[in-house]
């Protein structure tokens, strides 16, 4: 049975290349003003769904949080759990399955970590992970990119050389899904390397609809990191805040 795309991709090392050496600043930025938008009470527990190698997650717990990662990737998990400690827990899980109930204060799921599934009962089991996951009247964050706005900006040829590492990026969208080719070029390997993402157009409505059903009720939306209202052709993001209400 061929592995779905995600599971190779987001274990090679090449994706964290060209997504991951980021600014640290960056997430810090990010999660500062988030966390002073919540106010969370000291010593909330909170669980970061999709955390990659953890940089969002070690951020809140920087913030003296009480904070768990969870990841489909194994090798992700593995550098993660190298700043593991007493307010900070990482864990390989799968997100369509469940994950402790009633317990986190707050639940988020940054950089579009979602929409990667074949079916929608995949991504509401997500949804119900996530739902369940938490307290009542807990609080999900989801941010997602804006499929109006991806539409109108697709970048359908693009390049980047990263530590020696060529990448050739090729983007395209159909009705439901939004496409990325990535070939990767790097003198170590005898033939480049191909993965293609596939990440479902869910707009606002979609979410709501999805949120809803599994008893979470979204409360504000904003349309980039910076948490100015959302425009559905202007705004680069999708960042809703919903809360569990049963």
């Amino acid at each position: 049975m061929k592995q779905a795309w995600f599971k190779n991709w987001f274990n090679s090392p090449y994706y964290h290349l060209l997504y991951f050496n980021r600014d640290e600043q960056e997430a810090a930025a990010f999660i500062n003003k988030l966390i002073l938008h919540l106010q969370p009470p000291a010593g909330s527990t909170m669980l970061d769904v999709a955390c990659g190698k953890g940089r969002h997650s070690i951020q809140m717990a920087n913030n003296g949080f009480d904070v768990t990662g969870i990841d489909l990737s194994e090798e992700s998990i593995a550098e993660a759990l190298e700043h593991e400690r007493e307010n900070l827990h990482f864990f390989t899980h799968d997100m369509r399955l469940p994950f402790c109930i009633n317990y986190f204060d707050y639940a988020f799921n940054f950089f579009t970590s979602f929409g990667y599934f074949k079916t929608r009962r995949e991504h509401d089991n997500t949804i119900r992970t996530i739902a369940q996951s938490i307290k009542p009247n807990g609080t999900f964050v989801m941010d997602y990119l804006n499929v109006h706005y991806a539409e109108d900006h697709v970048v359908h040829l693009s390049e980047k050389e990263i530590e020696g590492v060529n990448f050739v990026i090729t983007k395209w969208f159909d009705e439901t899904h939004f496409y990325k080719k990535i070939v990767v070029k790097d003198e170590v390997l005898s033939v480049p390397l191909e993965y293609t993402e596939k990440v479902a157009k869910f707009s606002l409505g979609d979410f709501t609809d999805m949120l809803a059903y599994q008893g979470l009720q979204i409360q504000e939306v904003f349309g980039n990191y910076d948490f100015d209202n959302y425009d559905i052709k202007k705004s680069p993001r999708l960042i809703m805040v919903a809360k569990k209400i049963r």
